[in-house]
């Protein structure tokens, strides 16, 4: 066993000289410098705990939590508890190998408590995860002592924040006031984080704002905040702001830009984020190099992901995991497939997430048996149990495929209550089979779930349509207007020259949707030579078909692609972004545009990307 041993100790502790030595130096796991600094040596009583000081310090350093504890034993078998420092040092060594029980320990073993000594061990508390000890030993030292200072005082913010404490924080806050300490940047960039984290983000920017002085961990977690409460076009202004202020950038600052920017499907702001990463020199951070892989993934560019993976040279599971979830997401499932295996190659496991991008991979393409394959092999290979996203995954994957009665039997049988989102999947692949038995099974689950969502009525009034239930129809949209869920309605959006151009079904506000309106009706007469001719029967009103073809013309993504049209050079990519899914009208009428315009028309839903180019759709038409 590695430790530190002390031998031919005399009977006056340190009135005499004794020998110290390292035993089993040549197996110890400390580094050799480390190694060769206590060497056999004699040494007087202050050279001997600056000794034991050092090597608890190392032992912090390494994680190396038995030598730690050998450490330990001399401090109480020297009688070095009243030392205040090295009892210090053990409480954050024992936080630091995330063993709290044992810093407690050595800070109940303290005879004299200092302020620092009460810092480090509620701070031992909120590292651990432990918010509510670390509270309740805060509000201890208010009642044993009258001092304390701005490190505790930060330190039990953190751990509201941790534990979502918001009338602890609010009592917090008025303390840091009476004590004036809300000028400290610290305490106020701690306070901050606990408003954003618990959903005050109103509170937490007049805090930012109130700030006389604001560090880089300010301005990042500002930032943080502003994405953790989707205010992305919030946190990218924020960016701009950190930019004309001369900050210096940090990786914090960075990632959380980024964050917004793959939430905004913002790919230009994307980019030059990725200039300014370069500049600082961040490309090489693994954290940064994986959310820039998903920007440009989530942007619909999965070539520049794919280009930024290749070339970081220190591949993490989190970056595979990024860029397999990248290639799943475009319906590049055999890339995504290669990937799965290079990761095994490089002697690095796939985990649960790895496991869920694979399986979303399959669904995409309507790969069940693959889907079989992974998800079995997920606790044969490699020992994971299957969680709520694996189970959707599957289920979603048999709806897909038209294997219907075996997903409700899956659903039925996992060991956990089924989500919205698996019953949702399954009713949305009762659509495609027209299967109402099922369909009213699930929707039935989806109205005591999620009732405010009148998206599932819809679906299900037209599941009734397209198997002509008239009546059921009726009823269905009846149920609807009684209850007070909303439906969303359809969005689609694009980015012109730095700005984001929105429009809806039926669009008017537009300042240019007269112009729209006419070269749309131009450009239909010229699919339609091509051989475009609709979907009506997805209309699924009881009206006539010229009817129905005027309620699909105007549909948000159609608008948004003539606009594009209009407006960007040729050869040029058109992206549109979308909040719902695709209808099949519009995948139609973007496979032939693609051929008609001879360009790239990539469109992002809230369920993947389709990339059109020369009249095929990358969804291979299963979507």
């Amino acid at each position: 066993m590695n430790a530190l041993c002390f031998i031919n100790k005399p009977c006056s502790r340190f009135n005499l000289k004794f020998h110290v030595y390292i035993s089993s130096i040549a197996s110890s796991k400390l580094e050799p410098s480390v190694q060769e600094e206590y060497h056999v040596g004699i040494c007087t009583k202050s050279n001997f705990v600056d000794t034991l000081q050092n090597f608890i310090k190392k032992c912090a350093k390494q994680r190396t939590i038995l030598q730690g504890k050998v450490c330990h034993a001399q401090v109480v078998h020297f009688g070095l508890q009243a030392d205040n420092w090295t009892s210090n040092m053990l409480v954050n060594m024992y936080s630091k190998c995330g063993d709290v029980g044992y810093s407690r320990k050595a800070f109940d073993e303290m005879r004299n408590r200092s302020v620092v000594s009460w810092n480090t061990i509620i701070g031992s508390y909120t590292q651990n995860g432990n918010g509510e000890e670390a509270l309740k030993l805060f509000l201890r030292m208010l009642r044993e002592s009258s001092e304390f200072s701005e490190f505790a005082l930060s330190s039990v913010l953190c751990a509201c924040a941790a534990n979502f404490l918001v009338f602890e924080s609010k009592e917090l806050h008025a303390l840091s006031v009476k004590v004036s300490m809300l000028s400290n940047t610290f305490v106020c960039t701690a306070l901050l984080d606990v408003y954003a984290k618990c959903r005050l983000i109103g509170d937490a920017f007049q805090l930012f704002e109130l700030m006389p002085e604001k560090s880089d961990v300010t301005w990042s977690s500002m930032m943080a905040g502003f994405v953790h409460n989707e205010l992305h076009e919030e946190a990218f202004s924020l960016f701009q702001r950190v930019q004309r202020s001369g900050v210096e950038f940090n990786m914090f600052i960075i990632s959380s830009v980024l964050s917004a920017c793959a939430a905004l499907a913002a790919l230009i702001e994307g980019r030059q984020v990725h200039t300014v990463a370069f500049k600082s020199g961040f490309c090489t951070n693994v954290y940064i190099s994986s959310a820039l892989i998903d920007v440009y993934a989530k942007c619909g560019s999965i070539k520049e992901s794919h280009l930024v993976f290749v070339n970081t040279e220190e591949k993490s599971v989190v970056l595979w995991n990024t860029m397999i979830s990248g290639f799943a997401r475009h319906a590049r499932s055999l890339e995504a497939m290669i990937l799965f295996e290079k990761m095994q190659q490089t002697l690095l496991c796939p985990n649960d997430v790895t496991y869920v991008s694979m399986l979303s991979a399959c669904a995409h393409m309507g790969l069940d048996d693959k889907g079989r394959k992974y998800f079995d092999m997920l606790k044969k290979d490699h020992n994971l149990t299957p969680n709520v996203f694996h189970f959707s995954c599957m289920v979603d994957i048999l709806g897909r495929t038209g294997h219907l009665q075996e997903a409700k039997d899956l659903i039925e049988k996992m060991p956990f209550e089924a989500t919205a989102s698996m019953w949702g999947s399954l009713l949305a692949s009762c659509r495609v089979y027209r299967a109402v038995e099922i369909a009213e099974i699930a929707a039935k689950k989806l109205f005591q779930i999620e009732p405010n969502n009148a998206g599932n009525h819809v679906i299900l009034s037209n599941i009734y349509a397209a198997n002509g239930k008239w009546q059921d129809v009726a009823s269905a949209r009846k149920l609807l207007k009684s209850s007070d869920a909303k439906k969303e309605r359809g969005k689609s959006w694009i980015e012109i020259k730095d700005k984001v151009h929105s429009f809806m079904a039926g669009e008017s506000t537009h300042p240019r949707i007269s112009e729209i309106h006419s070269r749309l009706d131009s450009f239909l007469e010229d699919v339609e030579k091509r051989g475009f001719k609709g979907h009506v029967e997805l209309e699924l009103h009881d009206v006539e078909d010229d009817c129905k073809r005027e309620l699909l013309k105007h549909h948000s993504e159609k608008l948004a692609f003539i606009f594009g049209l209009m407006c960007l050079p040729p050869n040029v990519p058109i992206r549109i972004m979308k909040n719902l899914r695709i209808c099949g009208d519009c995948h139609e009428f973007m496979t032939v545009a693609s051929s008609v315009t001879n360009r790239e028309i990539i469109v992002r839903d809230n369920n993947r990307f389709h990339h059109y180019r020369d009249g095929y759709c990358s969804c291979g038409e299963f979507w």
